[in-house]
């Protein structure tokens, strides 16, 4: 395990670190997730292989700390995240990005650049939610944190993600869904469509995303991969690895 202070307060975020060669290869997980629960299998597997790769847990999340004076945004996300990437000498790295962590990497691409020299998004959010719709629909922070809406969230999610979801931080899980729900400004979507480098978009075949042809238009290569619904790595992890590494190599 190693990590990066990222506040003057000594709050760190940790990673896994696989050994390889360079570029870096960087994996970022979904909202109440861990990288190395969720990547672990399929970064090892021969066709992605024998890359440095660092399987990130974001502020708040997995084994990285928990401060509850964060704002846990999209911005702060993006911008700790690349003091720990920074930290750890990395620069120009394939971004491996699932859901909430898709829209991180989407800002931490667009206000740190030198960071990533490609992105593969998986299943990524890349707009807000429509009012009424999401978290802050549901709870205010107070009923969340100290009220059922932490525990009343983890029996809805289910056992697979409520074991990672479990490890996150009460505040970190509902600022950064409340911000993910909001979006930035431009918007993810708005954001990826001006980014320079080589972008990939992967998503469950029977689930095509919302603008697809503008994305495509864009230059981004919208790839379905069959057999998975949102969770693509964990449910088809050699469609993952296939269509993940034909988008490094392109």
């Amino acid at each position: 395990m190693h990590g990066a202070q990222v506040r003057p307060d000594g709050t760190t975020i940790r990673w896994v670190e696989l050994p390889g060669a360079e570029p870096t290869r960087v994996y970022l997980h979904g909202l109440g997730a861990s990288s190395p629960a969720y990547y672990a299998a399929v970064a090892t597997k021969p066709a992605l292989a024998g890359r440095r790769s660092l399987l990130m847990d974001l502020l708040g999340h997995g084994i990285s700390d928990r401060p509850a004076d964060a704002s846990y945004t999209l911005e702060e996300h993006a911008d700790l995240l690349a003091i720990a990437l920074t930290t750890a000498g990395v620069s120009a790295a394939e971004v491996i990005a699932h859901s909430m962590g898709g829209a991180v990497a989407i800002v931490l691409a667009a206000r740190h650049p030198h960071v990533v020299s490609a992105l593969v998004l998986v299943d990524a959010t890349l707009d807000p939610q429509p009012p009424g719709v999401g978290i802050r629909a549901r709870y205010t922070e107070e009923q969340f944190v100290r009220g059922d809406g932490r525990s009343e969230t983890l029996t809805r999610v289910g056992p697979t993600w409520a074991a990672t979801m479990r490890l996150t931080g009460p505040e970190a899980l509902y600022r950064t869904a409340a911000h993910l729900d909001r979006g930035t400004t431009p918007t993810m979507r708005e954001l990826l469509l001006e980014l320079p480098v080589p972008r990939t978009y992967l998503h469950p075949a029977d689930s095509e995303p919302i603008g697809a042809r503008a994305l495509a238009d864009a230059g981004v290569r919208v790839v379905a991969v069959p057999d998975a619904g949102h969770n693509i790595m964990l449910d088809n992890p050699d469609g993952f690895v296939a269509a993940t590494a034909a988008a490094l190599r392109s």
